[in-house]
């Protein structure tokens, strides 16, 4: 029997100019909505940080997130993959703009950059959970809170040097959010790294939605609006910052690992 359906699949590494760096992201390009639980198997099969599903319309693309556990309410790395899959493949443009089931959001792509238009998430101070406290090696010097905890650090040598003990930090719950560690740097403005409780990939190699944070706070900490980050994870990616009124802009380069075909149904 031949398969039912075929799905166009491209993996791209994003917030890298090279493969095997920055973040993997799946993208899948349907032509319906599928139901939540294939969506889900097929980003569990997929086994990445996040896979992107995308249906083009008239004017835009709708786009949904999903982790190999959960759907995700903003995934941006994966929309930068998505983004370079539209403009270098099937549309060819240089404008591309999404909506999630929540937000719409606009991109440019100017020589291979692409660059976001994200929701704006200013954090706050707050005191965290012990156990979220318990479960890392250095204690931090600050602790904020938006979607996701932040954790800022003296130093880009403790960023570096962190541990989360997994068998503590899953005792928390921060669905759909994470542990974001961050610190001022000498080679960049600052950098970070992500953690995800309860997940199968505990450590994000580059998070384009924890900037949706990291960006207003550092802006308002170093006194300026344009920035450069680096996400010091094994894989490690670079993000363009912009710290705007209402909203901020995360510009990255990606590259295309794989380009192939999904089928599911019984096969021969």
């Amino acid at each position: 029997m031949e398969p039912t359906m075929g799905i166009a699949y491209y993996q791209v590494d994003s917030f890298t100019q090279k493969v095997f760096a920055g973040n993997p992201a799946g993208v899948c390009v349907l032509a319906e909505w599928l139901d939540k639980s294939t969506l889900l198997n097929i980003a569990r099969e997929n086994g990445l940080a996040e896979t992107a599903f995308i249906i083009k319309g008239r004017d835009e693309y709708a786009i949904r997130w999903f982790t190999p556990d959960i759907e995700m309410d903003l995934c941006g790395h994966a929309t930068l993959a998505a983004a370079h899959v539209v403009s270098k493949y099937l549309d060819k443009t240089d404008t591309v703009k999404f909506r999630s089931p929540t937000d719409e959001i606009d991109i440019k792509v100017t020589d291979g950059l692409v660059s976001m238009v994200l929701p704006k998430r200013v954090p706050t101070p707050c005191n965290p959970p012990q156990v979220l406290l318990d479960s890392v090696n250095i204690q931090p010097m600050a602790a904020l809170q938006s979607r996701d905890y932040i954790f800022v650090y003296e130093s880009e040598d403790d960023i570096r040097n962190i541990e989360v003990n997994p068998l503590i930090f899953n005792r928390i719950n921060l669905d759909p959010g994470g542990l974001c560690v961050t610190a001022a740097s000498s080679t960049c403005d600052f950098v970070s790294r992500y953690f995800t409780p309860q997940s199968t990939i505990l450590e994000d190699p580059v998070t384009g939605s924890a900037h949706c944070s990291l960006i207003p706070y550092w802006a308002s900490v170093l006194k300026k609006d344009k920035m450069e980050a680096r996400q010091i994870s094994h894989r490690q990616g670079d993000l363009y910052c912009e710290n705007r009124e209402n909203e901020v802009i995360v510009s990255g380069y990606a590259v295309t690992y794989k380009i192939g075909e999904i089928f599911i149904g019984q096969q021969l």
